[in-house]
């Protein structure tokens, strides 16, 4: 069992390196401009694909899936305890959502979530990817892609006897599920847009 200093010790890794708004840092470099005033203003990947930049997106994606997963790995490397790992991948998600930088706004987790995933199991984090991709090529609604994504991890997890990364993934979900809350109603009224039809969907 880690003592308290190194479980937060992992947990501010995460939290620093899940912070850093990547979607944000590649379009101003790219000339893009300011992320938070294109479409949705969502600092993912998803919105990124907005400004009509597809490899910018695709690095974006990588990226924010990295930042989910390296974290984790540092953890397991450092402290061989699976509630390292749980802390790290906690961070990492945290500081995606609500990074210090941009005043605790920021984007919806999906990828960073995959990232945890991968790095706390290839077999949670291959099911995640399976699911989030096969909903997406099926339905073209990245929210929804993304949601069941998250809802299916914690399930996995428990099925592959992993009930301790079961209780973090299931918090993550809940709060992936929040921050869709708008796309929910969307959806519902049969008013979400699909990936590439449209750019007021926030996803």
């Amino acid at each position: 069992m880690l003592e308290n200093s190194a479980i937060w010790l992992a947990a501010l890794l995460g939290y620093a390196m899940g912070s850093i708004p990547f979607g944000m840092v590649l379009t101003r470099l790219a000339g893009a401009g300011d992320l938070r005033s294109i479409g949705s203003g969502n600092i993912g990947a998803t919105n990124v694909l907005r400004t009509g930049r597809k490899g910018l997106a695709a690095a974006t994606l990588l990226l924010d899936l990295a930042k989910g997963a390296v974290p984790v790995m540092i953890a397991h490397a450092l402290w061989p305890d699976s509630n390292g790992a749980i802390a790290a991948g906690a961070g990492a998600f945290i500081g995606h959502l609500y990074p210090v930088w941009l005043g605790f706004k920021g984007g919806k987790g999906v990828a960073t979530l995959m990232g945890v995933c991968l790095g706390l199991s290839w077999m949670i984090g291959l099911a995640y990817a399976v699911v989030w991709l096969g909903t997406l090529a099926l339905s073209r609604y990245s929210s929804l892609s993304g949601m069941l994504a998250a809802i299916v991890a914690p399930v996995v997890a428990i099925t592959f006897s992993f009930p301790n990364y079961a209780m973090l993934l299931a918090g993550c979900a809940a709060l992936v599920v929040w921050r869709h809350r708008d796309n929910i109603g969307r959806l519902i009224k049969g008013e979400e847009p699909k990936v590439g039809q449209g750019k007021k969907a926030q996803s």
